[in-house]
């Protein structure tokens, strides 16, 4: 034994805990077998053994867990535990801490959504308190679905009866396959930043359990309570219950009962605010005539007599009110009017038009183009148009004279160019 070190029990314990807890496979694991050995001491922990034909594992359950398990543990009962492996120091066995138990006959992938579904449901995610009522009339209805599948055509068909020229905006996303649920949580994220809409729905046509498996994932739950705006469910047929049906704000049996949910009926909220609309007309008649009758009342009584005249009073100042606003107003409006006519006066001297009508003309190459401003822009034989006042000329150039613009011209008035 020379050169070996002795360990004392702890620290092979120590050591063994450890590696266990090192290996991520035993942080979560799925075990299935017979119950038997149960006991339930005053502590309210469950004691028990999973085993089999040749094996057996020793099993705890805490107080706090085992008080929100649904199935009734009894001896023989064959089940599926879920928890942690680890080792109990005291008696140095290994055992299983056990967090959910499930009948043995659910298969693992319901059992692994059970999972997913509690934690969700413990983070809040499913809380009625967080759900967001639906807009009443909506400018713009998200839609998350597959761009050929019959779930769109009927919540357009619906929604286009019930409310015709609303807008639509498809976040286009496959609704089942590997990359269904990434998919479908990205046209989320887009409409929820991008789309300016008021409400979202996300949908299909009904399926197989396998075929709605990606409305029961984690990302697609995640995005739908993170989406900004209330969000429809409308995932299968109405027996169908998934993941996303529980998050979202508003869960519908169908897509086509989904757009029902968001989208009104026109005819209806024409009819609601003609109803409206007639009860404050009433209203306000009734308010009116209320008030004619008691100011007729205090107009008839003794102790109001003089105030009538005071009534009068104001009314002749209201009247020259009102004829000093008038005049005011008039003052005004002729000052304006006498200012656009002035700057329309500025405009039409600064016209081009105006010019030309003074005699003046411009010269230019056919065919439009820019003025030809100076002389050595052209040479002789070259066709140039000249646009005047009333009309257009075509001439051909005959000779080109270089120097002062001016020199040896006059005005159409007779004056020397200066």
């Amino acid at each position: 034994m020379s050169g070996q070190r002795v360990l004392a029990v702890r620290e092979l314990t120590a050591y063994l805990q450890r590696l266990l807890a090192g290996d991520g496979h035993l942080a979560n694991v799925w075990v299935r077998g017979e119950v038997s050995n149960l006991r339930r001491p005053a502590s309210g922990h469950l004691y028990f053994t999973l085993k089999d034909q040749v094996a057996a594992l020793r099993c705890v359950m805490f107080q706090g867990r085992g008080r929100a398990l649904n199935l009734r543990l009894q001896d023989g009962l064959e089940v599926i535990a879920r928890g942690q492996v680890a080792i109990y120091p005291r008696d140095g066995v290994y055992q299983l801490y056990v967090a959910e138990v499930f009948p043995a006959g659910m298969g693992l992938a319901s059992l692994a959504l059970r999972e997913l579904a509690a934690r969700l449901e413990r983070e809040g995610l499913f809380a009625p308190d967080r759900k967001r009522p639906l807009p009443l009339l909506p400018r713009r209805v998200g839609l998350v679905t597959s761009p050929s599948g019959a779930a769109l055509r009927d919540m357009v068909t619906v929604s286009r009866r019930r409310f015709p020229g609303i807008d639509l905006v498809l976040a286009p996303a496959s609704v089942q396959g590997e990359n269904a649920p990434q998919e479908l949580a990205r046209a989320l994220d887009l409409l929820g930043k991008l789309g300016r809409v008021d409400v979202v729905i996300i949908g299909r046509g009904g399926g197989s359990a396998e075929d709605l498996s990606a409305f029961n994932t984690e990302i697609v739950a995640r995005a739908i309570y993170a989406c900004p705006v209330p969000v429809i469910a409308a995932v299968g047929h109405e027996t169908d219950l998934t993941l996303a049906d529980r998050v979202a704000d508003r869960r519908a049996p169908t897509p086509s009962a989904a757009a029902e949910l968001a989208v009104p009926v026109r005819a209806e909220l024409e009819e609601r605010l003609a109803l409206l609309a007639a009860r404050a007309r009433r209203g306000v008649e009734h308010r009116l005539q209320m008030a004619r009758t008691m100011l007729e009342r205090l107009v008839k009584s003794r102790g109001l007599a003089r105030p009538q005249q005071e009534l009068y009073y104001r009314q002749q100042y209201l009247d020259g009110l009102e004829q000093r606003l008038l005049a005011s107003w008039q003052r005004q409006s002729g000052a304006r009017e006498q200012a656009l006519q002035l700057l329309v006066a500025r405009l039409e001297a600064a016209s081009p038009l105006a010019i030309l009508n003074r005699g003046y003309a411009v010269c230019r190459r056919p065919g439009g183009g820019p003025p030809i401003k100076v002389s050595q822009e052209v040479v002789p034989g070259e066709r140039v148009e000249v646009i005047l006042s009333q009309g257009r000329l075509q001439c051909q150039v005959e000779d080109v004279k270089a120097g002062p613009a001016c020199q040896g011209v006059t005005t159409p008035a007779g004056e020397p160019c200066k």
